[in-house]
């Protein structure tokens, strides 16, 4: 029986994805439920599953743009491997502790992807090389022709091919020769940009020439929230089964520093201007296929471990490339971290509709004067990149302000950015 593996609709504005690449070879064996493919939309890179188990044949080739709902291949469930195959048998007596071994590890991501998107290794000892080594069908054909092993070849190259092999069957069996021929060929690789990185270059772009950006900066004391995470951290844990990182911390401040400026959290439509009630902060995440940004939403009426829970699952989602795209669709605000990259300051770039952008940067240890006295603190420069048309200087830079007094003194983040003397003397 042939099963038809369709293109699923990410969402209601796409109509088209492209194909990024398959997981599994053309003709292989999979499982029900076994990742063949990536898709990629403007938006997100997702993952096709096999509906059964059988034989896999491909209809599309990697690269491919095409519609949603197109056929990019079937399964013929005839052809599913048997539950006890001969070649199978014969691996558990050549080696029962190994497999054994297997069934108790996990695989890592490499040894996953390897396993999807290889065949069978011919031999037990090219299987163990191939835990660490990319070795491609026709190098492999060779091995197995001349009665080679990996280790034969070379062992630490990322990937062997025809040439590789070919060097040794000259006489070429050193590790030097290898490199330095490789060193003097000066290869250059070349490969197409993905249709998410394409949309995300249109976007940006658009952006510096459509918007009047600013950037205002600010530095905050990060020893206040250091102090409250190392004094609680372990106890946050116990209760939650997480950490407690900075990010919530920053999201919360800044949802509840627009509760003061609500310009930052305003956007422009021709000629009106919408300004939520709500705040619904996206949080900028790094991926193999580029920048994402889930979103948080209502990030205002969220405690510090909810917020802190969403982030931490939304950005699996995202690097996992299980995240859908109602998860990155609609924020009113957007906070990136350089920081955890190294970096001590920048001018973060708007995501549009949106009209602000903070950014937090490297925590770095600085004197600075506290109470007339020089003192060494662990100080965060912040970025606040704004469209001039929408929001003022005004607005700008009390933005960060009040989100530098709010970490600055975290107590305030419980009693909507008030001190917890004015909250007790109700004067404000």
């Amino acid at each position: 029986m042939l099963i038809e593996i369709k293109i699923p609709s990410p969402g209601e504005s796409i109509t088209e994805v492209e194909l990024g690449r398959w997981l599994v070879e053309n003709g292989s064996i999979v499982e029900k439920d076994d990742e063949i493919a990536e898709v990629e939309s403007d938006k997100a890179t997702l993952t096709i599953v096999a509906e059964e188990s059988g034989q896999v044949n491909f209809n599309v080739e990697e690269g491919d743009t095409v519609a949603v709902g197109t056929v990019v291949c079937t399964i013929d469930t005839d052809k599913a491997a048997p539950s006890n195959s001969s070649a199978g048998g014969e691996l558990n007596e050549a080696a029962p502790n190994d497999t054994a071994e297997a069934k108790e590890q996990p695989s890592s991501s490499l040894n996953t992807e390897l396993d999807k998107t290889s065949s069978p290794p011919p031999t037990g000892e090219l299987e163990g090389a191939e835990s660490h080594i990319k070795v491609t069908p026709v190098a492999k054909e060779m091995l197995e022709e001349n009665d080679l092993s990996v280790e034969d070849i070379i062992n630490g190259l990322k990937r062997i091919g025809k040439k590789e092999v070919e060097m040794v069957l000259q006489g070429s069996d050193t590790l030097q020769s290898v490199v330095e021929n490789k060193v003097q060929e000066r290869e250059e690789s070349r490969e197409k940009m993905s249709m998410l990185r394409r949309k995300l270059s249109k976007r940006l772009v658009a952006v510096k020439n459509e918007t009047a950006m600013l950037t205002t900066f600010n530095e905050v004391d990060m020893k206040p929230v250091m102090d409250l995470r190392k004094k609680y951290q372990q106890k946050f844990i116990e209760k939650h089964g997480f950490k407690v990182g900075f990010m919530s911390f920053f999201t919360k401040a800044a949802a509840i520093a627009m509760q003061y400026h609500p310009a930052i959290n305003s956007m422009i439509d021709g000629e009106e201007i919408i300004t939520p009630n709500y705040v619904d902060i996206g949080i900028a995440v790094q991926t193999p296929k580029g920048l994402m940004v889930p979103i948080v939403r209502n990030s205002e009426s969220k405690s510090i471990p909810a917020i802190e829970l969403e982030i931490k699952e939304l950005a699996e989602k995202a690097r996992n490339k299980k995240i859908s795209v109602e998860e990155l669709t609609g924020g009113t605000f957007t906070i990136t971290n350089g920081g955890t990259f190294g970096s001590l300051l920048s001018t973060p770039i708007i995501n549009p509709p949106q009209s602000a952008i903070l950014g937090m940067h490297n925590i770095v240890e600085r004197p600075v004067a506290i109470d007339g006295k020089v003192e060494i603190r662990p100080m965060m420069y912040i970025a606040l990149s704004y469209d001039h048309r929408l929001i003022d200087g005004k607005d700008s830079v009390g933005f960060l302000v009040k989100v530098k007094e709010l970490l600055e003194h975290p107590q305030m983040l419980l009693s909507s950015g008030k001190s917890l003397e004015e909250v007790l003397l109700e004067i404000s």
